[in-house]
C-alpha cells in the first residue's frame, strides 16, 4: 500500500460510491486485488454485469435524461465527481493565477497526475505526456520525426484526419511516400481474421524493405469500429524490421484495458474526452522509454525526434517527457479532471469496464442482425477484432447519405437516441463512399438501452419505408 498519497476530492467521492456498492451486497470487484485475496474471484465474475452495481455507476453521469446518448466515439461525458472538482479547480486558478493555491503540486504541475495515470496503462510515469487530444499527440510525433526524401510510412486507408493531415504535410514537405494499405472490412459474416492484418503489414514491410521508417495505424478504426491486432503488428512486423510504431488510440483509451508495455509500441496517442470521459482538449501520449528505441532504429540520422510542440525543445538535459510536456501555460484543471476520470476507471477496474462495454456492443450487434436481417454490419463480432463501436446500415443503398442522415436526425428528434453517421471506402479504389450509422455503447448504458435503441430504429425505419 502506498502511504501518504494525496487523494483527490473526485476520487474520495467515488470511493464512497464504490464502498456503497460493496455494502449493498455486490462483491468487491471494484477492488480486484482485495477480492482475489478473499477468494471472491468467481463471485466477482458472476456479478460483473450486475444491474444494481452498474446503476450506481450510471448515476455518476449527468447526461440529459430526455435523451439516450450513444455517440461516445465523438465525445464522452464527465462524471459528476470529476465535473465538480474541475469547476473548483478552475475557480482556484481564477482566484490565484500565480500559485493556483498549490492545487497541482510543484512545477511543471503535472508530475503527480502522470504518476497517478501511468499504472492504469501499464506505463512508467516518465513515459506519459498529458496532451490536448489525439491530434495533438499524433502531430507532435509525426512532425517531430526526422524524415527524409524517399522514406516510406505504412498506414491504412481508414485513418482519421489526425493522421491523414500530418502525413500529407510530410509527403509534401519531405518527399515521404505514404502507403495506404487496404485493410479488410467485415461484411457481416465475421470472415476477417487477425492474421490478415498482420500479413498485410508484413508484406508491405518486405516490399519496401530498408525504406519503411514508421508504421502508424488506428488501434480501433473510427469508421467501422474494427480493432486491429496492435500487439501482433508491433511484435511480429515492426520490431523484427526495426520500424518504430505510432498508434492512434483515440477510441481505445477508456474503452479497453490497455498495457502499453505489453503492446510494445513506441508511441501511443489517445483522447481524454472520448471513452475516458475527461474534459475537452485533453489526451494521453505515451512515449516508450524516452524514445530510445528510435535512436537505435534511426541511428543513421542526427536528432531522430525534434520536440516541435514544446517550450523546452532545446533543453535536452530535462529529458523527453518534460520536453514534450511543457508547452508554457497549460489548462491544469482540465488535466487534473482527466486524472480524476482515470482514477475512477482504475477504481472500477479497466478490465471490468472493457468486459462490460464489449458485452453490450456484442449484444447490440446480435440484436441488430435479428431486427434488420438484411442490414450491412461493418463491425466484426469477433472477440479479437471487436470494439464497443457498431457501424451498420439498414438500407439497401449504402451509398445514400441523404437517407441515412434523415434516419439519424429522425431517430434523435422522435425518440431521443443520439448516434452519428460515418463514411468510408471498402477499398480505396471505390468510386463512392459507403455510409453507415455508428453506435457507441459505454459503461453508463445497459441492455435496456440497447433494446430500446433497436425498437426506436425499427420504428423510424418502417416509418421511412
Amino acid at each position: 500500500m502506498i502511504e501518504n498519497k494525496k487523494v483527490s476530492p473526485a476520487r474520495r467521492h467515488f470511493l464512497k460510491v464504490t464502498t456503497g456498492i460493496v455494502a449493498a451486497g455486490v462483491t468487491a470487484s471494484l477492488l480486484p486485488a482485495q477480492a482475489s485475496a478473499k477468494g471472491f474471484k468467481l463471485d466477482q465474475h458472476r456479478h460483473r454485469h450486475d444491474k444494481k452495481r452498474w446503476k450506481k455507476v450510471q448515476k455518476e453521469f449527468v447526461l440529459d435524461k430526455k435523451t439516450t446518448y450513444m455517440n461516445i466515439g465523438t465525445t464522452g461525458s464527465m462524471p459528476k465527481s470529476v465535473l465538480d472538482n474541475y469547476q473548483k479547480n478552475n475557480l482556484s486558478v481564477a482566484k490565484n493565477p500565480w500559485d493556483m493555491q498549490n492545487k497541482f503540486g510543484s512545477w511543471p504541475y503535472v508530475t503527480e497526475m502522470t504518476e497517478s495515470i501511468a499504472p492504469g496503462f501499464g506505463a512508467n510515469a516518465n513515459e506519459i505526456i498529458l496532451s490536448r487530444n489525439t491530434t495533438d499527440g499524433m502531430c507532435s510525433i509525426l512532425n517531430g520525426l526526422h524524415f527524409e526524401d524517399g522514406d516510406v510510412i505504412l498506414t491504412t486507408h481508414h485513418e482519421h484526419v489526425a493522421a491523414h493531415s500530418p502525413l500529407h504535410v510530410l509527403a509534401a514537405r519531405y518527399g515521404v511516400e505514404v502507403i495506404y494499405l487496404d485493410i479488410p472490412v467485415d461484411s457481416g459474416d465475421n470472415s476477417i481474421t487477425e492474421q490478415q492484418f498482420v500479413d498485410l503489414f508484413a508484406l508491405a514491410a518486405n516490399q519496401y524493405a530498408g525504406r519503411v521508417r514508421l508504421i502508424t495505424f488506428s488501434h480501433i478504426t473510427y469508421k467501422t469500429g474494427t480493432r486491429l491486432p496492435a500487439k501482433r503488428i508491433c511484435q511480429e512486423v515492426a520490431i523484427p524490421n526495426q520500424i518504430p510504431t505510432l498508434i492512434d488510440g483515440a477510441h481505445s483509451i477508456g474503452m479497453l484495458d490497455l498495457d502499453f508495455h505489453d503492446i510494445d509500441c513506441d508511441f501511443y496517442a489517445g483522447s481524454g474526452h472520448k471513452w475516458q470521459c475527461g474534459p475537452g482538449a485533453t489526451g494521453i501520449l505515451f512515449v516508450r522509454d524516452g524514445a530510445t528505441r528510435l535512436d537505435q532504429y534511426w541511428s543513421d540520422r542526427e536528432n531522430p525526434l525534434w520536440f516541435i510542440n514544446s517550450s523546452l525543445g532545446h533543453a535536452d538535459y530535462l529529458g523527453t517527457q518534460l520536453q514534450l510536456q511543457y508547452i508554457g501555460n497549460d489548462n491544469y484543471p482540465a488535466k487534473q479532471a482527466l486524472t480524476d476520470a482515470c482514477e475512477m476507471w482504475d477504481e472500477i477496474g479497466r478490465d471490468t469496464i472493457e468486459a462490460r462495454v464489449l458485452a453490450l456492443s456484442k449484444y447490440c450487434k446480435q440484436q441488430l442482425k435479428t431486427a434488420f436481417p438484411s442490414a450491412a454490419i461493418y463491425s466484426p463480432d469477433i472477440d479479437q477484432l471487436a470494439s464497443a463501436i457498431t457501424s451498420f446500415n439498414p438500407f439497401d443503398d449504402v451509398n445514400d447519405l441523404v437517407m441515412l442522415t434523415e434516419f439519424r436526425d429522425r431517430l434523435r428528434e422522435q425518440t431521443g437516441f443520439i448516434i452519428r453517421t460515418t463514411d468510408f471506402k471498402i477499398q480505396q479504389s471505390d468510386a463512392v463512399d459507403t455510409h453507415a450509422l455508428r453506435i457507441s455503447t459505454h459503461l453508463f448504458h445497459d441492455h435496456d438501452d440497447v433494446n430500446d435503441l433497436i425498437n426506436a430504429m425499427q420504428h423510424v425505419f418502417y416509418g421511412m419505408s
